[in-house]
């Protein structure tokens, strides 16, 4: 039993750089073993405590009180005059980080987002993805460089890649960072050593340091190649990528996490386009990929389930291959698999969302006609001075509700029926080019000056 038991809600003296605060032992030990205040009063890693001692801590007494009253209260208030980024620095110090980025945004809710922050981007025009991390922060591809941020939003040291332009980004962890790259025109090295730029390779979030390569061989040869979307399957700790190479080597390279090897490759079939893709999503309740390869990538649109297993095998296939090209014609542009792991939602370049019942082969779009708003928002567009929209709209799934973007706007639509229940409208960045969720928040790409807005849940009102 640790100490903090035995002295049930005995008083505890705190001296934090002068300043002397009591408490209980229930309230310190409330912080958990693993922090720095819940060790100290834990007999199995301070057997020597003095329940009638004064412990002196040479910190901040004002961050002090404010990581405290969360202890007490389970509610942050931060006074006027106090930075957020120095609370969070001493919240690092006794572990409280966690803490503090609970209290300050509620679990999230595509009803309830509020704009916390607007971050100016580098260099107008040439962002291309965001990607939320795990704790909060993320990541935005400009070029031939990956600019990370923090939860609070600062920027941290860049990746660079050479100037080889990036086609996709991922978290491998909150510290990990995988980026995908394009190989640059005129490479002529075929031993997967890089010198293109093109590839998979991990980052360190924190540094920007390169941590990995990771190479594809062919027949065992190294081949270098060009990578485009990433995914991840946590439960067996493999990245994916769409691939292409220089010999119609196209399709989805497998790396094993722990070891850094290439572990398979599913080649491109007949009928099938892989090494396109722009998006791949892993479904943990059928263990298969989808494979998205949409227009205007491609003259037509590809979505595919794969699996894996030994004998590696498309399981259900879909395209719009064979209509009409023209713009006048529907054509999905993005795709998500919903939740549930039976249907997957695809929107046209038209805003309208169509389904896709994943049960069944070969099945029809069932579009779900969105033309009034689609149009009204294209008036609005039209008035903002970008009626030459640039940004096609895109999916994400998250918390059993389906979100959109179309033109400066992010659309949230929920229940079975996704019914529209919320707009989101930020900056004035002009239109969304790309979105992420992740970290209890959205993050928002504006195409026109590189802004990336950041949406989050207030934490719930106090009674």
């Amino acid at each position: 039993m640790g100490m903090a038991a035995k002295t049930g809600r005995g008083r505890v003296r705190l001296n934090v750089g002068g300043r002397v605060f009591e408490t209980t032992a229930d309230t310190l030990a409330s912080a958990g073993r693993d922090t720095m205040l819940g060790a100290m009063l834990d007999a199995s890693w301070n057997a020597g405590h003095d329940p009638d001692a004064e412990y002196f801590i040479d910190r901040d007494p004002a961050c002090f009180a404010v990581l405290l009253d969360l202890l007490r209260t389970g509610t942050l208030h931060l006074p006027p005059g106090l930075p957020e980024p120095t609370l969070c620095r001493e919240a690092l110090y006794y572990g409280l980080l966690d803490r503090v980025r609970a209290a300050r945004a509620g679990e999230f809710d595509g009803d309830r987002l509020r704009l916390a922050a607007s971050v100016p981007g580098r260099a107008p025009g040439d962002g291309t993805a965001v990607r939320a991390a795990p704790d909060g922060g993320c990541c935005v591809a400009h070029g031939g460089a990956v600019r990370v941020y923090n939860w609070l939003l600062e920027e941290r040291r860049p990746v660079y890649l050479d100037h080889a332009p990036v086609n996709d980004a991922a978290y491998l962890d909150a510290a990990t960072l995988l980026v995908a790259a394009r190989e640059r025109p005129g490479n002529r090295r075929s031993d997967g050593g890089g010198g293109g730029g093109g590839g998979v390779a991990a980052f360190s979030a924190l540094t920007g340091d390169l941590r990995h390569r990771f190479r594809v061989a062919h027949w065992r040869q190294p081949r270098s190649f060009t990578a485009g979307a990433l995914e991840l399957d946590a439960s067996s700790n493999r990245v994916f990528a769409s691939c292409k190479g220089r010999l119609n080597e196209y399709g989805v390279g497998v790396w094993d996490c722990a070891t850094g090897e290439q572990a398979d490759f599913f080649y491109e079939p007949p009928g099938c386009a892989l090494g396109d893709a722009d998006k791949l999503q892993w479904l943990d309740a059928t263990s298969t990929l989808m494979v998205a390869t949409m227009f205007p990538r491609t003259d037509a649109s590809f979505l595919t389930l794969l699996d894996f297993r030994d004998d590696k095998s498309v399981v259900w296939s879909w395209t719009d291959a064979g209509t009409p090209a023209s713009l006048e014609e529907k054509r999905a542009v993005h795709a998500v698999v919903l939740e549930d792991g039976r249907s997957v939602c695809v929107v046209n370049q038209y805003d309208d969302l169509g389904f896709l019942d994943l049960r069944k082969n070969a099945g029809g779009v069932r579009w779900s006609s969105r033309s009034k708003l689609a149009g009204k928002k294209k008036k609005v567009a039209a008035a903002r001075g970008y009626e030459e929209e640039t940004c096609y709209p895109k999916l994400a799934a998250h918390g059993g509700q389906l979100f959109a973007s179309t033109n400066d706007t992010i659309s949230v639509f929920s229940g079975p029926d996704h019914v529209l229940t919320s707009t989101l409208r930020g900056s004035g960045g002009g239109a969304i080019c790309d979105f992420s969720i992740g970290g209890d928040r959205l993050f928002a790409l504006h195409n026109e000056e590189n802004v990336f807005d950041v949406w989050e849940t207030p934490p719930p009102a106090i009674i």
